[in-house]
């Protein structure tokens, strides 16, 4: 397996996309939170004293999305077209955020997709931690991706594409 952001010596390097094709490119990823089900009864009831849960940690998850080559060292900056970051209750104690993003370039997506997802997780957890501090972020994978050279991928533990 080749490390592309690697040279030949070992050295870090960001890989330049200069010469590759742009194209049609989508990214979804996804982080699953687990907390007491009085706090999702609270979430879900707007009763959490710093506001809407869900909307301030969309919000987050987007400009997560459009920080991420600030985050990563190896990312580029990318003109992201389209994201959105979507909560699905799965259980009295479980939430998974989904962030899906769209951009016609030079390179993947997944990175932002995954940032968006993790910090969107990350917020859920900030403004309900006053209410339960064991809350668990789990599970946050790529779960598609598409575009590019290597193609269409899903990810196989993801048990909605089945």
């Amino acid at each position: 397996m080749n490390l592309t952001h690697l040279d030949e010596n070992g050295a870090a390097r960001m890989v330049d996309v200069g010469e590759k094709a742009v194209s049609a490119r989508m990214a979804r990823a996804q982080a699953e939170i687990v907390m007491q089900p009085e706090t999702l009864r609270l979430i879900c009831a707007g009763r959490i004293e710093k506001g809407d849960v869900f909307s301030c940690a969309r919000i987050a998850g987007i400009m997560a999305a459009k920080r991420t080559f600030e985050l990563i060292p190896m990312c580029h900056p990318i003109p992201i077209d389209g994201v959105t970051v979507e909560f699905e209750v799965l259980d009295p104690t479980r939430v998974r955020v989904t962030a899906t993003l769209r951009c016609t370039w030079k390179t993947g997506i997944e990175m932002e997709a995954l940032t968006a997802a993790s910090v969107a997780a990350l917020t859920i957890y900030d403004m309900c931690k006053a209410v339960d501090r064991s809350m668990e972020i789990e599970a946050v994978r790529l779960n598609e991706k598409n575009g590019g050279r290597s193609g269409h991928f899903v990810n196989k533990c993801d048990k909605n594409m089945e």
